[in-house]
């Protein structure tokens, strides 16, 4: 497995510099943002505080909302955390609960942001208190399954590669096979 990321690494390089040299006639490289505008389609996230003004609603109707429901924040004061190693926990899904959704992925708890984030997702799941973001998912992945998270305060990395096109996976397996501290698990429909 070790050879397989280290040829990865070599691949993501090579990928590096080629976009390095496109981001010249790009403004901004395409990342998920790190909490979506309030709107009528999305629920409150946990713990945001009060309601959405009518100056906040008629803003977000200018934004584009989120596809799927939002009911968990990436923000707040949580510092309850310790440091966790890999792998993932293949039985999470029978000993934790789902406490939110994100974009319409589930969120595992527990979570208490920013410090401990739980697992997302149903069938490629990531462990976002183990993940290091180093992105040997992301470039692995053939149908562009993830994109870029913004996790501000995380103690392990400050961003995470959401699964914003899980339904689009082809189960190859090579996101769970080239992830180093081993935070990715798919499950097979």
């Amino acid at each position: 497995m070790k050879e397989i990321h280290d040829q990865l690494c070599v691949i993501k390089n090579q990928r590096a510099r080629a976009l390095e040299a496109t981001k010249a006639t790009v403004a901004k490289p395409k990342t998920t943002p790190l909490a979506p505008q309030p709107s009528i389609a999305t629920q409150p996230a946990i713990g945001s505080g009060p309601a959405a003004t009518p100056e906040q609603t008629s803003q977000s109707a200018a934004t584009p909302a989120p596809s799927g429901d939002t009911t968990i924040s990436l923000t707040g004061s949580g510092t309850s955390y310790s440091k966790m190693d890999g792998p993932i926990d293949p039985g999470f899904k029978s000993s934790r609960q789902v406490v939110g959704t994100y974009q319409g992925i589930k969120v595992w708890g527990p979570v208490d942001a920013p410090g401990q984030l739980g697992i997302w997702g149903n069938e490629v799941t990531v462990d976002f208190d183990i993940c290091v973001a180093d992105g040997a998912c992301i470039e692995a992945c053939p149908v562009n399954v993830y994109e870029w998270l913004d996790t501000p305060g995380h103690p392990a990395s400050e961003k995470k590669p959401f699964m914003i096109r899980e339904k689009d996976c082809i189960f190859c397996m090579a996101c769970e096979n080239v992830c180093p501290p081993q935070c990715v698990k798919i499950f097979q429909k």
